[in-house]
């Protein structure tokens, strides 16, 4: 009886259930292998754009020794002055010069931030206006090549010369992006810190 049961049950539930279809069939893989290290190193606006931006970074560097040196004097006066007095309380005159010292050093440090935040919203805006360019490039390159699958060079560990589409994107590359600005576009105001108050 019970096997009268489960064999009606089966049956009714394989009505039930239709089938599953056939699983689709997935095309073969075509692969582009692609050398964004090169393609970064070599496009005519990314050469030209790094060295300004190494210009950029040179110039905050002097900016920093020039700030830092008399900074470092003063600092190096006042360390010894304190250690003349012996432990004893500094005058009025001493405590100005400790406090001068301390905004220029709060000048000093907040200019070069400022600097150095510059230069970083410099570079994101360069990558920015590169990979705005690149990427149609290489969908573009992938689809002329009748490849579905762009991998990056660096994260292959074996390829074949004849999947390399690096030329390919590098000469589109050149051709449609022949400068970037290293200037980024300044801060929106709301983008600041709210002021306290």
């Amino acid at each position: 009886m019970n096997k009268l049961v489960f064999g009606t049950a089966f049956a009714a539930l394989a009505i039930a259930v239709p089938a599953s279809a056939p699983a689709q069939r997935l095309g073969a893989a075509v692969v582009a292998v692609i050398d964004t290290a090169r393609i970064f190193r070599e496009c005519n606006a990314c050469r030209t754009a790094q060295t300004q931006l190494q210009q950029q970074v040179d110039q905050a560097r002097q900016r920093a020794q020039q700030l830092g040196q008399p900074i470092q004097t003063e600092g190096q006066s006042l360390e010894n002055t304190l250690k003349a007095l012996g432990g004893k309380a500094p005058d009025a005159a001493l405590q100005g010069r400790i406090q001068a010292f301390q905004a220029r050093q709060n000048t000093a440090n907040q200019e070069l931030q400022n600097r150095q935040a510059t230069i970083q919203r410099n570079q994101q805006y360069v990558a920015q206006q590169i990979n705005a360019k690149l990427d149609p490039i290489i969908k573009s390159v992938m689809q002329s090549r009748g490849a579905n699958i762009a991998v990056d060079m660096q994260a292959t560990l074996a390829t074949s010369p004849s999947i390399d589409v690096t030329n390919d994107v590098l000469a589109q590359l050149n051709q449609q992006l022949t400068s970037v600005s290293v200037t980024a576009p300044a801060a929106p105001a709301n983008a600041q810190q709210p002021q306290g108050r």
